[in-house]
């Protein structure tokens, strides 16, 4: 989601613009049936996801009908918000489009009710973060938890384990903020085909509904936890990455919402020290993150083109180039945060739903610009690895990247760093079955995925390599919104409670209405069958040559630093493979 901001946000500050709002994720067809896009317009298979019919209930009652329809009917099910942020498959009902339903929160978005005494908020699924936020602030009160990007439904941020960054109180998860909840589930003839459940963290069921991936039924009403409302006060460090194995528990520790944004090919890592302060601290601070902020249509049409022709290219230099400038513009704009209209010097002081999470590119209208990744405009396309460690064995992973880094040479981490590095977070223990044992660090990043399925990427072996470092050898666990196809391998054995939950699924959805090819597919870490090109786009880790891409020069490899990897890297020759490093040609 982070992307080549030092351009479009100098540009940004230059151009006068009206922005274009992103598209409806459901697309309708004039000769019958609908089309399901995520935000990026993609799926990580490029396969169309076609629903023959959608619905848009408007009040609890409507939904329960539309379960009690599909129940009926024996209709595969699945639920997408207005948003459609998820960038794994979960939402889409079936391969055989002629059985399946389509519910669409985004018109079941009204109902807010604030329990100020109880310092709680009761709301329905399909609200939106920031509509949210913005209710909550205006009683008085403030939302402790939530992620970094404010585009996404209440219903669908806690389906799939949407976080921010704290080991502090409750932690950053805000499915660990949640103390009541309605799920509407099929039911017998005699009940109606469908019911609703009232969820407590005393039921049996709650642990399992709180991270559900939307396979147990359908979340209509979410209770959140409040406290009474406070500022933040925010400063990035700058500084070199020689210690940031060893500092980055400790950070973690002090700071109420820390994270640490990583550039390893600049030798630098970014801290953020942010705490909570009172109320009558002076400052009106808003954080609009760099990333999230409309831009020109023609300036993320034109970055896109320029990596394009840099990765064809194998120009290493033009990217470390792009990644200096990048780093440069985020420190002197303090990647975003804004004393008032602009950014003049740290502290950044302001109340907590304006520091808490971005996203004002979806808000303005017109045609001149929009997000940066706005599949309608051939505009920024990438990846997004996340991936999720018990807090000590981090250390080994950014022990190992570093490893990676100096053994071929830094510049060949300039990709990731054009965008936002490695983003690193710290969230909590939690009860939920699909939520993390232990007190975790997550890492986040981002890097340029190829227009075509059957174009390899120059740099592609790198981050391959980074990523099986992360999901095999040291056994991270992939966050169920993001990642490749890949990084779900096995994961059902990642998770000690997954049978618990795979129990309350067959006793709650017995016919496995809310089940898919799709989410099977992820949930179950199931590969499917290898073809020639799969470990282009993380569809499958290649143990053959043909599985990336012989005829431009891309062969099965094992990796350098974790040589059980198996990689497809870039060699001069198209007829013999080499394991040497790349060179920049």
């Amino acid at each position: 989601m982070y992307s080549l901001w030092w351009l479009l946000g100098a540009l940004h500050l230059l151009i006068s613009v009206a922005a274009m709002p992103p598209q409806s994720p459901i697309q309708c067809e004039e000769s019958g049936g609908c089309n399901l896009y995520n935000s990026y317009g993609v799926w990580n298979d490029r396969k169309d996801c076609h629903v023959p019919n959608v619905t848009y209930p408007t009040t609890e009652n409507e939904l329960l009908g539309a379960v009690a329809y599909a129940n009926q009917n024996m209709l595969k099910l699945k639920v997408v918000s207005q948003f459609s942020h998820t960038i794994t498959k979960l939402a889409c009902p079936a391969v055989s489009s002629g059985n399946s339903l389509l519910i669409s929160t985004s018109n079941y978005d009204s109902g807010i009710e604030i329990h100020a005494a109880n310092l709680a908020v009761t709301v329905d699924a399909g609200v939106a973060l920031r509509k949210l936020i913005d209710r909550v602030e205006e009683a008085g009160l403030s939302l402790v938890a939530a992620p970094y990007w404010e585009g996404a439904s209440i219903g669908g941020l806690i389906s799939t384990g949407s976080h921010g960054s704290s080991w502090w109180g409750k932690g950053g998860s805000v499915h660990d903020h949640i103390i009541g909840l309605s799920l509407v589930v099929p039911a017998k003839q005699s009940e109606g085909y469908a019911k609703i459940l009232r969820l407590e963290p005393k039921d049996q069921l709650f642990n399992a509904a709180k991270v559900s991936l939307g396979l147990l039924g359908v979340i209509s009403k979410v209770k959140l936890s409040l406290e009474r409302r406070f500022k933040r006060s925010i400063t990035y460090d700058f500084t070199n990455d020689a210690q940031i194995e060893d500092m980055y528990m400790d950070h973690g520790k002090k700071y109420e919402f820390a994270d640490i944004t990583w550039y390893p090919s600049k030798h630098t890592a970014a801290y953020r020290y942010d705490n909570r302060v009172p109320l009558n601290v002076s400052g009106s601070g808003v954080y609009d993150f760099l990333g999230f902020q409309s831009n020109p249509i023609l300036v993320s049409k034109s970055v896109r083109a320029s990596e394009s022709v840099m990765d064809n290219g194998h120009n290493l230099n033009g990217k470390c180039i792009l990644a200096s400038s990048f780093l440069g513009y985020k420190k002197l704009v303090a990647n975003g945060l804004k004393n008032g209209l602009i950014f003049t010097g740290y502290p950044v002081v302001g109340n907590q739903g304006k520091m808490q999470t971005s996203g004002s590119c979806l808000y303005s209208t017109g045609k001149d610009s929009s997000c940066a990744w706005d599949p309608r405009i051939n505009g920024l396309f990438f990846y997004e690895t996340t991936a999720i460690f018990p807090a000590p064995i981090f250390r080994d992973f950014i022990l190992d990247v570093k490893k990676l880094r100096d053994l071929i040479k830094p510049e060949n981490f300039c990709g990731v760093d054009i965008y936002n590095g490695f983003l690193i977070r710290f969230i909590k223990a939690s009860e939920a079955y699909l939520g993390q044992p232990e007190d975790s660090v997550v890492v986040d990043f981002n890097y340029y995925r190829a227009d075509d399925a059957s174009t390899p990427r120059f740099d592609q072996d790198v981050w391959e390599e980074v990523e099986q470092l992360a999901f095999f050898k040291y056994g991270a666990k992939p966050h169920w919104a993001k990642n490749r196809n890949m990084a779900f391998l096995n994961v059902q054995s990642k998770y000690s409670k997954f049978n618990k939950f795979v129990g309350v699924k067959r006793q709650l959805d017995p016919q496995s209405m809310f089940s898919s090819e799709w989410s099977d597919e992820i949930v179950f870490g199931k590969e499917s069958a290898k073809s020639d090109g799969c470990g282009l786009e993380g569809l499958c880790i290649c143990s053959e040559d043909r599985h990336c891409s012989p005829g431009k020069g891309y062969f099965c490899k094992p990796g350098i630093v974790y040589e059980e990897a198996r990689v497809c890297r870039y060699s001069p020759s198209f007829n013999v493979a080499s394991d040497s490093p790349k060179i920049d040609l």
